[in-house]
């Protein structure tokens, strides 16, 4: 046997040999559309499993049954350990599932709507309740300020 097709063989071994996806200690908060999105990903994982599985022979491909396996251990976990948090409608003040606009001191103004840690996305406007920016904005009313990354911002709407 040659020895390049040995290295071969243990480089795809070891890419098999993936580790899990580390699960945050925090709450794991879903909004509505988050426990929606969860629920599509553990179907997705499941799928994904199960076509690895059922190609002839595992060998055939085995970094692709150790990706859906770890993804299906991830996704299983977050979504038993999933808490659907609605936001309080008579609640004058930023909270889980609100988007708050604020105004930073060079006079932008931003919008972010705070969520679950695995349907965060800032790019699109939306942050995990963990981050120091929702941390900064929770429990605040319109009006009063926070401090954000040592600037002082003001909270314009809660929606």
């Amino acid at each position: 046997m040659s020895v390049a097709f040995t290295k071969e063989q243990d480089a795809e071994a070891a890419a098999a040999d993936l580790p899990d996806r580390p699960i945050s200690p925090h709450p794991n908060l879903v909004t509505t559309e988050g426990l929606v999105a969860l629920d599509a990903a553990l179907a997705q994982a499941r799928a994904a499993w199960t076509a690895a599985r059922s190609q002839e022979g595992i060998d055939a491909d085995r970094t692709a049954m150790a990706r859906a396996t770890r993804d299906l251990k991830y996704y299983a976990a977050r979504r038993a350990s999933a808490r659907l948090l609605t936001p309080n409608p008579d609640r004058d003040v930023v909270q889980f599932g609100a988007a708050v606009t604020f105004e930073r001191p060079d006079g932008r103004r931003q919008t972010f709507r705070i969520v679950g840690e695995d349907e965060a996305d800032p790019a699109n406007g939306s942050v995990s309740h963990i981050s120091p920016l929702a941390q900064a904005l929770l429990g605040k009313p319109v009006g009063e300020t926070a401090m954000l990354a040592g600037q002082e911002v003001e909270i314009l709407s809660i929606r």
